[in-house]
């Protein structure tokens, strides 16, 4: 059966973890764009201030209180978009928390919760959403995040939850296009965005947590979302610099590892001991007004000029084929990613907040952009396996590094 989605104003569209961060950027850019909001989450009083600040600005939205480990609670959401709106059309796993600390340090119990919500909580979302997608079809979208692609020390089991995120994902798209159904399952992989994340997950260090640079806005990621509401996409990855340490991953993996290793404890601890009575939200909502943002304090960057060409098919693809070019040579450096100062001056992904001309390019076109060996096309920015050397990728590190034209296509 044909996939036909609607434009995004025309749309019911449902969000778990609705009231901070990635979910509250998603649902009010939605709002504004005309679709009509449930908002699911756990904190009701916040979920009733945002539902009645976007009435207020002429928009029309709904809550349902959910913890989505309870697939009960979940089912409730579903019940909510059909009781009040007839259906949706698109429903977006969100929900996430994290833990920062070593894995061997890490309580077991911990480890369940937080795969209860970031694993659990997007199959209950799932299981609720696809007997309506199935019957109208529709967009079902799983927040993972570049953490699916290349793990990260200190946050060892926000890394698996979100491994499985991306797997399901896949297996799920397999299962439904055998089956026929009008329902596209896509996944998007932001890189490190400032929202509140690093203070409502439970910190085990003695340092309090923050994000590796570069860091993005939380509105970058729902523009991505809402992309994919509207328009059938396999993955796409919100920020060059994601992008560009998954690459690293997989062309130079234990160079990567090493780089990690000297960057990645002092990448993601501040200079601040952790606060004594510290509250997260892995077990409970937390204790502050809703915000997007977080308190990174260093450089925020306004837009990705990645992201926005992955999402114009044959536009600035010369500006893709550059920052594909820069991640492969990252990957071939590990001392530039190990060196002293990257955490301070991450000058490198100042192209992504530069605006390029655009250039038209048909498909099989090469852009240019060449990284030793490399010659990437428009295209291929965005994989739609992690089976690479079914992408033409035969021998590493000296071999050719074309990857095959056209894998940044739809499906």
């Amino acid at each position: 059966m044909e996939i036909r989605l609607k434009p995004v104003r025309e749309q019911v569209i449902v969000i778990t973890g609705a009231s901070s961060g990635i979910g509250l950027a998603t649902a009010r850019l939605a709002a504004r764009r005309g679709a009509r909001v449930v908002l699911a989450a756990r904190d009701e009083e916040n979920l009733r201030r945002i539902v009645a600040d976007i009435r207020a600005a002429g928009g029309d939205a709904v809550y349902a209180l959910a913890d989505t480990s309870s697939q009960e609670q979940v089912l409730g959401i579903a019940e909510t978009a059909l009781r009040e709106y007839g259906g949706f059309d698109t429903w977006i796993n969100n929900a996430a928390v994290s833990i920062y600390g070593r894995l061997d340090e890490t309580p077991v119990e911990d480890e369940r919760r937080l795969f209860d919500v970031n694993y659990w909580g997007m199959v209950h979302g799932t299981l609720a959403a696809l007997p309506h997608l199935k019957r109208s079809g529709g967009s079902l979208i799983n927040v993972a995040s570049v953490v699916s692609d290349r793990a990260l020390p200190l946050q060892g089991h926000y890394s698996a939850s979100k491994h499985a995120v991306k797997a399901f994902s896949d297996a799920l798209r397999m299962e439904l296009e055998h089956e026929g159904a009008p329902v596209s399952v896509s996944i998007i992989k932001p890189g490190s965005i400032d929202t509140p994340f690093p203070r409502h997950a439970r910190n085990l260090m003695e340092y309090e947590p923050t994000l590796p640079a570069p860091v993005y806005r939380p509105e970058t990621v729902a523009d991505a979302i809402l992309y994919c509401a509207a328009h059938r996409r396999r993955s796409l990855t919100v920020g060059g610099g994601g992008r560009m340490m998954g690459m690293a991953g997989m062309l130079a993996p234990r160079a990567t590892d090493r780089g990690f290793e000297g960057t990645m404890w002092s990448q993601q601890q501040k200079d601040e001991r952790t606060r004594p009575g510290r509250r997260d939200a892995l077990y409970q909502p937390p204790l502050e007004e809703a915000h997007t943002r977080g308190d990174y304090e260093g450089r925020v960057r306004r837009t990705s000029a990645y992201t926005k060409a992955t999402m114009r098919p044959g536009a600035t693809a010369l500006a893709v084929g550059l920052l594909a070019g820069l991640g492969l040579a990252l990957a071939g450096r590990a001392g530039l990613l190990g060196a002293p100062g990257w955490r301070r001056d991450d000058e490198l992904f100042d192209i992504e907040e530069e605006e390029f001309r655009t250039v038209e390019v048909q498909p099989g076109d090469e852009v240019g952009a060449r990284a030793g060996d490399l010659d990437a096309t428009a295209s291929e920015l965005e994989m739609p396996s992690d089976d690479y050397a079914l992408r033409g990728v035969e021998t590493l590190p000296s071999g050719d590094y074309g990857f095959r034209a056209g894998a940044d296509q739809a499906y």
